[in-house]
C-alpha cells in the first residue's frame, strides 16, 4: 500500500540508524585512544618509514645531482685499447716469450670458447643477460645468505666489476658502491651485453701477472684459450674473486675446491651435461704457472730479443702490443733444449753425489707433515724434467720420496747408483741421505733415478749455413737458475775445434791434405815462445811420426798443428782468422793459437764454421725475422744476405772445399767417427775440441744447410774429468740435435770447384802449390 507523502524519507539523505541508547564508558574510550597513540611498534615503523624515505631521497638526490655529473667518461670502454705486452714467437708462430707489466692478449668474444664464458657466468653473474647492470635479485639473495650466517656473498655483477676495474678503487665504502652502480647503468646504456662480457674476459686480473683469460690460459696451462677443457675453464673461472687465494700454482687444493663448486654450478644451470660434469671432476690438471707457461723452452733467445728491443725502443715496447717473429724453429729448439739437458744429466750422473739440497723436519702428525712437505717443495720447485722431492724412508737398496704431486716414488736398483756413497755411517752429515732430505729425481724411460742440481753448464746453437738465421739457441742448463747466456757471452778456449782455421791458412800457403808432417815430440825454447820453454803434447800422449795432414786433423794431433803454425807464422795466422769473424786481440800471435788457446763464444764458432759449410761466404747470424705492431702493420722485416747470391766471399771456394773434405774425414775415421754411423749421412763434417785439463769440451759441425756447435764446461773453469772429451760430451749432443734437424733433408754432395785436382790420391790446388807445394814438414 502506498505511503502517504509525509511518511516517505527525504530524498538524498542517508538512512538514519537507530541511536545507541546504551550508556558509554568514558574509561574505555580514553584507554583505546591512549593505546593507539602510544604503541612503540607503530611509532618505530612510522619513524623508520620516514627515515627510509628521507635517506632514499637524499641518496637519489646525491646520486643524480652530485655523483652522476661527476662520473668519469666511459670512453676507455667504448674505445677499448688496453696495454698489451711484447710477444715473441718462433718462425712457425709458437709463443716463446711475453714481456710487459700486464700480460694480456685481447680476444674477440666470438673466439672465446662457450665453456669458458659459461664457467665465468656460472660463478660470477648467472643473470648477466637478464639484468640491467645491477642485479636486484642477486642483491636480495646475497643479503639473505649473509643474514643466515653463511659465507659472505657479494652481489657485484660483471658490469659492476668492469666499472670498478676501470674507474674505481677496491675500497669498501658507500660512495664507491654508489659510483659503481651509476657507472654500471651508464655502461649498460652505451654498450651491448656481449661487448661488456668481452671487455671483462680480456681485462680482469687473474694472478701470475695474467690479465684476461687468454693470458691466464697460457700462463696456468701453457695452452691457447680455444684449447682449454671444461675442467680447465672452471679452474680459471675461480680466479677473479681472489687470484692469490685461488691460485692453483700456490694453493692447488683451495683452487680445486672452488673449481669443483663451479662445475656443480655449471651442471645445475644446464651449461654442461651430467656426463661432462663427472668427466671434468676427475680430470687431471697439469698446472704450469709463471716461468713454465710456454710449450717451447726458448728463454735465452726470447731474452736476447727483449734486450735488443728495449735498447732500441725503450720501455714503451712493453705495452704497445708488438709481435716479434724470430728465426727459431720449434722442432729445432725442442731438440736443442732436450739434448743439452740430457748431456748435462748424463755427465752429472757419472760423477760424485754432492748431497741433498737441504733438510726438513717431518712431524709425526700427518697434517703437519704434509704441510711441511708442501712448503719445502714450493721453495725447491721442479725444473722441467728435474723433479724435486722429500725423502720419507731410506734403506740400503731402496728409497721412498714424495714429490710435489703428492705421489710417493720408490727408487731402487740402478736408480740408487748415485746414492751409494751417501747412505753409509761414515758419510758427512750434510751429505747423508735420510728422511727429510730434499733431493732431485729424474725419470729415465719410466724408471726413477736419484739425480742432483747440476753445477756444470752447457750451450748449443744452430743456424742456417746459407743465411745466418739462428734455428735454435740454448744458453745454459736452465734460464730460471742462471740467466748468463753461454752462447753469446761465454768466452772460452776452443781447443782443437779451432785447428781447421789454422789448416785453412796453411792450405793457402801451399800445404795440402797429402802433405806429410812429423808427429813427434817438440821442444820450443823461450826465445821463440816469448816466455817459458814449451813442450806441447798430444792428448793421448802417443806419437805417430810422419803422417798426412788429412789424418792429423782427423786424429787431432797437436804436434802437427804446432809445426804448421811455426811454418806459416803466428802473425799470418792471426790476420787470416779475421775473415771468419774472430777478433785478433782474443787470439794473440803465439804458437799456442794452433791449439785453440784464444777465446771464442759458441756463436762466433757457429758463424765461423758456416764459412766452410756454405763454400766460403760470410753470413752474419740474426735472430729477428719480422716485427708487427698491434694493428698488423709490419714494422721491420729482415733481409739477410745469402751465400752464393749477395753474401761476401771471405774464403776461396777451393780452400773451403779442401778443408770441408778434411772435416768430413774427422766424422768418418777421426775423433767424431761415431757421427756418420749414427746419422747415416755422408754430408756431415766437424771437429771435436778439448782444452788443457779438460776445462772445455766442444763439437762444431755442419752439413751444407745447417751448422751447429755444442759446448760444455764449468762457469768457473775447472776440470770436467781426466777422461772427459769433446767427443764424449759435446759430440753426442750434436748428433742428437742433427738427427732432428736433418731428418727430412736430403743428402747433398759437394761440387768440386774448378782449380782443384787430385795428386797422390788426395785433393790438390795447383795455384797455391808452386813447385809442388809443401810436400813434407819434418
Amino acid at each position: 500500500m502506498a505511503l502517504p507523502p509525509k511518511d516517505k524519507p527525504p530524498l538524498n539523505r542517508r538512512p538514519i540508524r537507530p541511536s545507541d541508547r546504551r550508556p558509554r564508558d568514558p574509561g574505555f574510550e580514553s584507554g583505546l585512544s591512549r593505546q593507539n597513540s602510544s604503541n612503540p611498534l607503530v611509532k618505530a615503523m612510522l619513524i623508520i618509514g620516514v627515515v627510509f624515505a628521507l635517506v632514499i631521497t637524499l641518496v637519489m638526490g646525491y646520486a643524480f645531482l652530485i655523483a652522476k655529473p661527476n662520473l668519469p667518461k666511459i670512453s676507455a670502454l667504448t674505445d677499448y685499447n688496453p696495454k698489451t705486452p711484447l710477444r715473441i714467437y718462433t718462425a712457425d708462430k709458437v709463443l716463446i716469450g711475453e714481456f710487459g707489466e700486464e700480460r694480456r692478449k685481447v680476444i674477440p668474444l666470438n673466439e672465446i670458447p662457450q665453456s669458458m664464458c659459461n664457467a665465468v657466468l656460472a660463478i660470477e653473474d648467472d643473470r648477466f643477460y637478464s639484468h640491467g647492470g645491477v642485479d636486484y635479485v642477486g642483491i636480495l639473495r646475497a643479503a639473505l645468505t649473509n643474514l643466515r650466517g653463511n659465507l659472505s656473498q657479494g652481489a657485484s655483477t660483471i658490469t659492476m666489476q668492469v666499472a670498478r676495474n676501470f674507474f674505481l678503487t677496491n675500497e669498501k665504502t658507500f660512495t664507491r658502491k654508489m659510483y659503481e652502480v651509476l657507472l654500471a647503468w651508464e655502461i649498460e646504456s652505451q654498450l651491448t651485453k656481449d661487448k661488456i662480457l668481452e671487455i671483462y674476459m680480456n681485462q680482469i686480473f687473474l694472478g701470475q701477472r695474467a690479465y684476461g683469460f687468454s693470458s691466464a690460459a697460457q700462463i696456468y696451462f701453457g695452452k691457447d684459450l680455444k684449447d682449454l677443457t671444461i675442467a680447465e675453464s672452471a679452474m680459471l673461472a675461480g680466479l677473479p674473486k681472489a687470484p692469490s687465494a685461488y691460485n692453483p700454482v700456490s694453493n692447488f687444493r683451495r683452487a680445486k675446491i672452488r673449481q669443483e663448486y663451479i662445475l656443480q654450478r655449471m651442471r645445475d644451470l644446464g651449461y654442461i651435461t651430467p656426463e661432462d660434469y663427472e668427466k671434468s671432476m676427475i680430470e687431471d690438471l697439469h698446472i704450469r704457472g709463471l716461468g713454465n707457461e710456454f710449450a717451447v723452452r726458448a728463454d735465452f733467445p726470447a731474452e736476447m730479443v727483449r734486450q735488443l728491443l728495449v735498447t732500441q725502443y725503450g720501455e714503451a715496447i712493453y705495452s704497445q702490443g708488438i709481435d716479434v717473429y724470430t728465426t727459431i724453429l720449434k722442432a729445432d729448439q725442442d731438440a736443442a733444449y732436450k739434448t743439452v739437458r740430457r748431456g748435462i744429466f748424463e755427465y752429472d750422473l757419472r760423477h760424485a753425489y754432492r748431497g741433498p739440497e737441504g733438510f726438513i723436519d717431518l712431524p709425526e702428525d700427518a697434517v703437519k707433515r704434509q704441510r711441511a712437505i708442501d712448503e719445502a717443495l714450493l721453495a725447491y720447485p721442479q725444473l722441467d724434467d728435474l723433479q724435486s722431492g722429500i725423502v720419507l724412508d731410506i734403506k740400503p737398496k731402496a728409497m721412498q720420496v714424495m714429490i710435489a704431486t703428492g705421489d710417493t716414488i720408490t727408487i731402487k736398483g740402478d736408480g740408487m747408483k748415485l746414492a751409494a756413497a751417501s747412505i753409509t755411517d761414515s758419510t758427512q752429515t750434510k751429505k747423508r741421505l735420510r728422511p727429510g732430505a730434499i733431493v732431485r729425481l729424474l725419470s729415465d724411460g719410466g724408471v726413477w733415478k736419484l739425480a742432483q742440481l747440476p753445477q756444470v753448464e752447457a750451450a748449443f746453437i744452430s743456424m742456417n749455413a746459407e743465411t745466418g738465421a739462428i734455428l735454435s739457441l740454448v744458453g745454459g742448463f736452465d734460464f730460471r737458475r742462471n740467466q748468463f747466456n753461454h752462447v753469446t757471452q761465454a768466452l772460452r778456449q776452443p781447443g782443437s775445434s779451432f785447428k781447421p782455421f789454422i789448416y785453412a791458412a796453411a792450405v793457402e800457403k801451399g800445404f795440402m791434405p797429402s802433405t806429410v808432417v812429423n808427429d813427434a815430440p817438440l821442444s820450443i825454447g823461450s826465445m821463440e815462445t816469448g816466455s817459458q820453454a814449451w813442450e806441447p803434447k798430444n792428448y793421448d800422449g802417443k806419437y805417430d811420426g810422419m803422417m798426412r795432414l788429412r789424418n792429423a786433423l782427423a786424429k787431432s794431433k797437436n804436434l802437427v798443428s804446432v809445426r804448421i803454425i811455426r811454418a806459416i807464422g803466428p802473425s799470418y795466422a792471426q790476420e787470416y782468422i779475421q775473415r771468419f769473424g774472430f777478433e785478433p786481440e782474443k787470439h794473440p800471435p803465439y804458437l799456442t793459437m794452433a791449439l785453440g788457446a784464444g777465446s771464442v763464444t759458441p756463436l762466433q764458432m757457429a758463424s765461423a764454421y758456416s764459412v766452410f759449410a756454405n763454400g766460403g761466404y760470410r753470413v752474419d747470424p740474426f735472430l729477428i725475422d719480422k716485427m708487427v705492431d698491434s694493428k698488423g702493420t709490419v714494422m721491420f722485416e729482415a733481409k739477410p744476405t745469402r751465400a752464393r747470391e749477395d753474401a761476401t766471399r771471405v774464403l776461396d771456394a777451393r780452400t773451403a772445399f779442401v778443408i770441408d773434405s778434411m772435416l768430413q774425414e774427422g766424422a768418418t775415421t777421426g775423433t767424431a767417427a761415431s757421427a756418420r754411423g749414427k746419422l747415416g749421412r755422408n754430408d756431415i763434417a766437424g771437429k771435436t775440441g778439448t782444452t788443457n785439463d779438460s776445462h772445455d769440451a766442444w763439437f762444431a759441425g755442419y752439413n751444407p744447410k745447417v751448422v751447429a756447435v755444442a759446448w760444455i764446461g764449468f762457469d768457473k773453469p775447472a776440470s770436467l774429468g781426466d777422461r772427459e772429451t769433446g767427443g764424449g760430451l759435446a759430440l753426442p749432443m750434436w748428433i742428437s740435435y742433427m738427427g732432428t734437424a736433418l731428418r727430412e733433408t736430403p743428402q747433398e754432395a759437394r761440387e768440386v770447384p774448378s782449380g782443384v785436382t787430385q795428386v797422390d790420391g788426395d785433393w790438390f790446388i795447383p795455384e797455391f802449390s808452386n813447385n809442388g807445394g809443401v810436400r813434407e814438414l819434418p
